[in-house]
């Protein structure tokens, strides 16, 4: 068995086959990164003319005149195969060593424990525990925090129809759903000339939430890459407030009707209580979107969410909403929107992404969990980020970083 460096297209159709492909270790990805300075390489081992194995690398940096290797997502490489791995990892460390590397980084899209729709290890289920202790006797080491994330929450979508799915949402969710749907909330597709109207959105949601946004130009880059394979979409949520507003008059005079016709026999007592409960929040959505409209005009948007889709499943990936206008629940409707589409184009898995792992219902970003939990799936938690030290410079540059940190 021997390390080559692979053409592209040798790369490209390993990872369409690879049960642990993702869409960041695609060529798309490591043209992007080559825009803001990195450098990419491809490689795998073969034998016999076959490749075994293979990653998408990038490298950069200059720390004393060397660099970071990072396998984002990477490798593809069957971690069971314990002999596959020290081969791999052996002939992977001289090449990164020849080209002045001084570490490698990895964030494998490999499962690592079996989980339920809590979080809890599964009765039974998988344990790659040995796969990680095997890693760590090759010399790598397990860091707390990975670029990428490593938990994860998903929906097996596969030879299920939809209305399967729809009854497998939490009650509440269903309930959310339900009434989004006649709320003439629209959803549509940006072109790459809107995008800004995303960005607005994660914009504001990062300064809420406490975390940092991409650039515009990320989103740009993302768009104009996957796009034209049609493995990219931004959608967003609108509503059209003189339909909206109509609707909302016409259930009004409904409900209204319906309580006048009714007798004052006690029997009704339930029926009358319930008609007057649903008559005083559809007043207050009235008076609420009548004042909206004076504000912002006809059209306003409320959500929007960027998805991939690669391989096997669709990928919710960015989002953005903003608070004032969380009570309409678009964010629902972005999401009902995409399993459909998932279920219609055949993808086995909708992949909602990133959680924290945290699963106190007290944690600051309990929240996301639980939305995305009302969908029903389960928890994934993958192998994490690793690092394999290639020469002294990773001594010395935690060493450094430790410093600094002290002073």
């Amino acid at each position: 068995m021997k390390l080559y460096e692979l053409t592209e297209q040798e790369f490209r159709e390993f990872l369409n086959t690879h049960p642990l492909k993702s869409f960041l270790q695609t060529p798309e990805i490591a043209k992007i990164k080559e825009k803001e300075g990195w450098k990419k390489y491809y490689v795998g081992l073969k034998e016999n003319g076959k490749i075994l194995c293979a990653t998408m690398m990038l490298s950069a940096g200059n720390f004393f005149g060397k660099k970071v290797f990072y396998a984002p997502r990477g490798v593809l490489i069957d971690f069971e195969n314990q002999d596959l791995l020290k081969t791999f990892f052996i002939k992977l460390k001289e090449f990164i060593k020849l080209h002045n590397g001084y570490v490698f980084r990895m964030d494998p899209y490999y499962s690592f424990i079996e989980r339920d729709i809590d979080g809890n290890m599964k009765d039974n289920g998988f344990n790659h525990t040995n796969t990680l202790r095997y890693l760590e006797k090759l010399g790598f080491h397990k860091v707390k925090y990975s670029e990428q994330m490593e938990w994860l929450f998903a929906l097996d979508i596969e030879n299920k129809s939809i209305e399967e799915i729809r009854k497998g949402f939490k009650a509440n969710t269903r309930n959310i759903l339900n009434k989004v749907l006649k709320s003439n909330i629209k959803i549509r597709e940006l072109d790459y000339e809107e995008l800004n109207l995303f960005k607005k959105l994660t914009e504001e949601t990062s300064k809420r939430k406490d975390f940092q946004d991409r650039s515009l130009s990320y989103y740009q880059n993302m768009y104009q890459t996957f796009k034209p394979l049609n493995q990219i979409k931004v959608l967003i949520a609108e509503i059209h407030f003189p339909e909206y507003i109509k609707n909302l008059e016409q259930e009004k005079i409904t409900i209204s009707s319906k309580l006048e016709t009714l007798s004052n026999a006690k029997a009704n007592d339930g029926k009358r209580k319930e008609l007057q409960v649903s008559l005083n929040s559809i007043t207050i959505k009235l008076e609420d979107a009548i004042r909206i409209q004076k504000e912002v005009g006809d059209k306003l948007i409320l959500s929007g969410a960027m998805f991939m889709l690669f391989g096997d499943e669709v990928i919710y990936l960015f989002s953005g909403n903003y608070k004032k206008y969380m009570n309409f629940n678009a964010q629902y409707l972005i999401q009902w929107e995409m399993i459909n589409y998932a279920v219609k184009n055949h993808y086995k898995r909708y992949n909602f992404y990133g959680i924290t792992g945290n699963f106190d219902k007290n944690n600051k970003d309990y929240g996301m969990y639980e939305f995305k939990k009302g969908f029903n799936g389960y928890v994934i938690q993958l192998i994490g980020e690793l690092q394999l030290p290639i020469t002294y410079h990773y001594k010395l540059h935690h060493l450094l970083s430790f410093i600094r940190k002290t002073k």
